[in-house]
């Protein structure tokens, strides 16, 4: 039996971490799924100028006229996603619904985000990392 490791690829111990790894990945990715704090409000900014800013709680269409095309904003149920964009590539209707502090919607093609933030304004970054 130990003849079969002396050349193998991978140890017992290398088979260990790998799964150690794997158990911490997914500890991390449920923590960010379920303890971000919800959002209360939208800012929508294009070309880096302040489009508007939306209350989550009020269920509303956006119609967005922008120099290099249109989006149709959606805010319904405390979320937001983009439901129509003329831009060529679509990514940014493929992004989903977004409700979580610091989550964004980005329209490259149309220079667009829009960033769901909490009641304080913040992105949650402290004074040293922000």
């Amino acid at each position: 039996m130990k003849r079969m490791f002396d050349h193998a690829i991978m140890t017992k111990a290398d088979l260990l971490l790998l799964a150690a790894a794997l158990c911490a990945a997914l500890l991390f990715v449920l923590y960010l799924s379920f303890a971000g704090r919800e959002g209360s409000r939208v800012r929508v900014v294009c070309a880096g100028s302040l489009q508007g800013e939306y209350s989550l709680q009020e269920d509303r269409e956006i119609a967005l006229s922008l120099e290099n095309g249109t989006n149709l904003l959606i805010i319904r149920n405390g979320q937001v996603w983009m439901e129509e964009a003329d831009c060529p590539d679509g990514l940014c209707i493929r992004q989903g619904a977004v409700s979580r502090v610091g989550e964004s919607i980005i329209c490259l093609p149309h220079e667009l985000v829009v960033t769901v933030e909490g009641e304080d304004g913040g992105d949650g970054l402290d004074g040293v990392a922000g």
